[in-house]
């Protein structure tokens, strides 16, 4: 993998051909990540990602495509990562940061304040990235 490359991060459709492999791709990872039966991977409508609601991202350098994410606005003033996927060989290479960092871009500019996200425990270079980014977690408690 070249580093030396711009990596770029810009909207795609999410029925573009790249963005439909980009997404099979990570459906497969996490299936292969979460084999039990009942596991489910949230999916992204296309008008979550609708201009002022949201927006899907391809990343690449040097016009091959490397990966993607997307934000979606959930409330007023909150928006949401979702999709992020950097591919295998291309990790540890800025990909995701770049991603991450234009999906902060597109979430200011819909006018969030605050960002959240949700990964699995068997993702751990999500969860390395994430940690890197950001300086708060939380936790939904489930009464009982």
């Amino acid at each position: 993998m070249t580093t030396g490359a711009v990596v770029t991060a810009d909207r795609a459709d999410i029925f573009s051909p790249t963005a439909r492999g980009l997404i099979e791709a990570l459906n497969a990872e996490l299936s292969s990540r979460y084999p039990e039966d009942g596991a489910t991977h949230f999916r992204l409508d296309p008008e979550e990602v609708a201009p002022g609601r949201g927006t899907f991202l391809v990343a690449g350098r040097g016009g091959r495509p490397l990966g993607c994410g997307a934000v979606r606005r959930i409330e007023a003033g909150v928006g949401e990562v979702k999709r992020m996927y950097v591919a295998p060989e291309a990790r540890g290479a800025g990909i995701g940061r770049a991603v991450l960092q234009a999906l902060e871009a597109e979430a200011r500019a819909l006018g969030c304040v605050r960002l959240v996200l949700e990964t699995g425990v068997r993702q751990p270079e999500a969860i390395a990235l994430y940690e890197r980014a950001s300086v708060c977690m939380a936790k939904d408690l489930e009464g009982r």
